[in-house]
């Protein structure tokens, strides 16, 4: 598959719901499959499996020589997507492993592999773990105070909420959440625990929150303190890093994000190269990076895919594609 030349132009042909299921339905489906893929042949890596919507698509664009190499921590995630595709895994086309995607490299050599030609990486929690109570991750729904995505882990969002001093949850809250009353919602918080439900979390919140602001407070409230449990920020930044070293050149990196911290990552790291966002430039001036930008502004979904999937509204693609290191991009 020939890059698009002008990527930004693409044929808006979205949702792509022939891949969503029951788990999970991908966002921007179609349009990272056209800007990631460069090669039928390759080996692509979806770095967060979910329901295999993503990695499903990219299977029926790539020829029988094409594989894809498949990474999620949720045992939930994996059973639902090996089930989905196994004539894929039987044949070999796609490999499931399990792990965090910040231990890309160590996964990748483990299944013989230290090259790519694709990376993609959709940060979102899927519509499942959204969806099923007993995992905690959403302020709608009743159930424990969880939001581990490795339910092996030990420590879940009620170890955080009953255990961290008042000050380090008003960080972690203004920190992660971008919440402007993080100071009263940790007081109120502090006052109220032992927290160990969603349900009750979300009283004590809705009670802090100004008037008319709880439906927003609680969607930050909740935000931070899933990065928190999962470390998803701390992780991104070492998938990034690492991305440079396993993507071959003329390969490309996918990454969807879902709120400011992670497309601000994204953003600084696929235009400089670095997580600081720090331009270098050779004695006569010249940009020297790792990428080549095919997208300079985020694309969002179009109308059609908010409307099927309003779970996509937040969505944010950037697109970026590996070029040799002593590359001087003006």
């Amino acid at each position: 598959m020939n890059p698009t030349k002008d990527f930004n132009a693409r044929d808006n042909t979205e949702p792509g719901l022939n891949y969503a299921s029951l788990y999970h339905a991908p966002v921007l489906c179609n349009t990272v499959i056209q800007g990631l893929v460069t090669r039928k042949d390759g080996i692509y890596v979806d770095g967060t499996l979910g329901g295999g919507g993503h990695s499903a698509a990219l299977l029926d664009v790539l020829s029988a020589l094409g594989s894809v190499i498949a990474i999620d921590q949720d045992d939930d995630a994996i059973q639902a997507a090996t089930e989905r595709l196994s004539t894929e895994v039987a044949s070999g086309r796609l490999k499931i492993l399990k792990g965090n995607f910040a231990e890309m490299d160590r996964l990748l050599k483990s299944a013989g592999v230290d090259k790519v030609d694709g990376i993609l990486l959709d940060l979102g929690v899927s519509s499942h773990q959204l969806d099923e109570a007993t995992r905690g991750f959403s302020h709608r729904m009743k159930g424990p105070l969880d939001m581990r995505m490795d339910k092996t882990q030990s420590s879940g969002a009620a170890e955080f909420v009953n255990e961290m001093d008042e000050s380090d949850l008003m960080h972690l809250f203004f920190k992660y959440g971008e919440e402007p009353k993080s100071r009263r919602i940790a007081r109120a918080i502090a006052q109220a625990r032992p927290i160990l439900s969603t349900e009750h979390l979300a009283e004590v919140v809705r009670w802090a929150a100004p008037r008319g602001t709880d439906s927003k407070t609680l969607s930050r409230v909740f935000q931070a303190l899933r990065i928190a449990v999962n470390q998803e920020l701390d992780v991104l930044d070492k998938v990034l890093l690492k991305s440079v070293n396993l993507l071959s050149v003329g390969g490309r990196i996918a990454v969807i994000s879902y709120h400011s911290l992670e497309d601000r990552r994204a953003k600084r790291f696929l235009r400089s190269g670095n997580l600081e966002g720090e331009i270098k430039k050779d004695l006569y001036g010249n940009k020297i990076t790792p990428w080549k930008e095919i997208n300079r502004k985020p694309i969002s979904a179009d109308k059609e895919e908010q409307s099927a999937n309003p779970r996509s509204r937040s969505a944010r693609l950037r697109i970026a594609e590996r070029v040799d290191n002593t590359t001087k991009l003006v």
